[in-house]
């Protein structure tokens, strides 16, 4: 009787652990995606828990090899990460070796084409992984994409959850350039006053200045906010390799320059043609957006005048003291305080 009922014990405590581990999910593959090759990651310990998109910004600065950002979440839902047309591992797929000044002018990034993408990723995912809907949560350059998604599918999704909202990127910057500017000079920072003089007030023809106004704008945002834990930041173990960092560069570099635009070599900035007070006031699906309120960029002052503006079935605004335009511990919070107390009920 005693090895009867150890036996009958082995093939219970067996049948339950691959049932257990059948309901988990832990995948990183490419995707054909709008005609090439896209690499995505689907990670969840319960493959019947929601589905989150999540949109990294830049554009060009990939999610997918920093798994300590939203660590714990995957016992609530399948977190997918996405790097996008022209950034990470997707950038590294279709670009070829030792990328030029020819590529990026043959080969240009567009919103359209871009939130296209992210629309066939989404009924991918649907079908694939058995789901009505979806959840998008975009941040800087991709709330752009989750915006523009929102808009044209809201059949496809449950809610977007808008994370250093772009509303305008000319005004953004605009703004962010009268604000910094103010800043440095009552800090006395003679060294940024300077260089902010001699690049004038925005727009710029050129992504150097662009990118020049920007590393102003972060310094100043690093001081009055509180930055997230540094272990964020280290790369998992199969992204920690020559050739990643590279795509991951590269495709930085290509995604930047396509977004802020650079006339004197015929790129026209895919951030001109963004104005969402204009165009993407009219939502079907319920909209959250989280803000720092040391965030310069993309400025409390612009994203409440927006939030303000939008109808949607709920709309619901989160200014978080202490956080500037990047994640930290309390952005992370709040998008899962959002998706539990308001996102969850929704989905069926």
């Amino acid at each position: 009787m005693r090895k009867i009922s150890l036996s009958i014990l082995f093939i219970f405590l067996f049948s339950f652990s691959a049932i257990s581990q059948s309901k988990s999910i832990n995948e990183e593959k490419y995707i054909s995606i709008g005609g090439i090759e896209q690499w995505v990651t689907i990670k969840g310990e319960d493959i019947e828990k929601p589905v989150i998109l999540f949109l990294h910004g830049g554009p060009g600065s990939v999610m997918s090899p920093y798994h300590n950002i939203y660590s714990g979440w995957e016992k609530d839902f399948i977190l997918v990460n996405w790097d996008q047309r022209g950034a990470g591992r997707t950038f590294g797929r279709n670009a070829p070796t030792g990328v030029n000044e020819d590529y990026w002018i043959e080969n240009p990034l567009s919103v359209e084409q871009m939130s296209t993408d992210g629309i066939e990723l989404s009924k991918y995912l649907i079908k694939y992984l058995g789901k009505e809907k979806i959840t998008l949560i975009g941040t800087s350059w991709g709330s752009i994409l989750g915006t523009t998604m929102a808009l044209k599918r809201p059949d496809l999704f449950y809610a977007y959850i808008g994370h250093s909202q772009l509303v305008n990127f000319t005004e953004n910057i605009k703004y962010a350039y009268q604000k910094v500017y103010a800043m440095a000079q009552n800090a006395d920072d003679k060294e940024s006053v300077e260089k902010l003089e001699s690049l004038a007030s925005p727009p710029y023809t050129d992504a150097k200045s662009t990118g020049q106004l920007l590393r102003i704008i972060k310094k100043y945002e690093r001081k009055n906010s509180v930055p997230a834990p540094e272990s964020w930041w280290v790369l998992a173990s199969g992204y920690d390799n020559e050739t990643d960092a590279n795509n991951r560069y590269n495709g930085d570099d290509y995604s930047f320059i396509n977004f802020a635009g650079h006339k004197k070599i015929g790129i026209e900035a895919m951030s001109a043609t963004v104005d969402f007070m204009k165009d993407g006031l009219n939502f079907k699906i319920p909209v959250y957006l989280v803000q720092g309120e040391e965030d310069i960029l993309t400025s409390k002052e612009i994203t409440k005048a927006y939030f303000d503006a939008i109808s949607a079935p709920e709309k619901e605004y989160f200014l978080l003291p202490e956080a500037a335009h990047g994640h930290n511990q309390s952005v992370v919070d709040m998008q899962y305080h959002v998706l539990k107390k308001y996102v969850s009920p929704l989905i069926k």
